[in-house]
């Protein structure tokens, strides 16, 4: 069975203090979940689009932010309870978390009712010290800010 893949861009600062940017998913199924709910931007790729790009792509539509790959650090990939595999990338970016602008999805709600709705791909972003993404953050993605901090702490 193969399982689905998404690539995403964990942005960062480490002053004053080390934080990384998270983004809360949107739609009616993610509006009263707040711990273990939040993630870094991603989406899924297809087998023939290059992982790094998508990452890119997909940290625009979520969030408004374009960046360049120049100065990304690669992640090990890591693999959700789902048998999602994402594919990350980090990057020292600081920007302003209350002028996101995400791109919409639609789907029918309420359930079996006929009736289409639009919501956004996320709904609020925020920055987080380790300690707040560790309670915040889907559990298996945790696993990237950790190996982040390491790589930044072994320069």
């Amino acid at each position: 069975m193969k399982h689905t893949q998404s690539a995403g861009i964990l942005l960062y600062v480490t002053k004053p203090v080390f934080k990384v940017m998270l983004v809360h998913p949107g739609g009616p199924f993610w509006k009263n979940k707040d711990a273990a709910s939040w993630s870094l931007p991603k989406g899924e790729f297809s087998e023939n689009e290059e992982p790094l790009a998508a990452a890119l792509r997909e940290l625009k539509e979520e969030t408004g932010i374009a960046v360049n790959a120049k100065n990304v650090i690669a992640l090990t990939p890591v693999k959700q309870k789902s048998g999602k595999i994402i594919h990350a990338w980090a990057l020292a970016h600081d920007a302003e978390v209350t002028t996101i602008q995400s791109n919409f999805f639609e789907m029918e709600w309420p359930p079996k009712s006929g009736k289409m709705q639009s919501f956004p791909e996320v709904d609020k972003v925020a920055w987080f010290t380790v300690e707040q993404a560790k309670e915040k953050i889907i559990p298996a993605q945790f696993a990237l800010v950790t190996e982040l901090q390491q790589q930044l702490s072994a320069t």
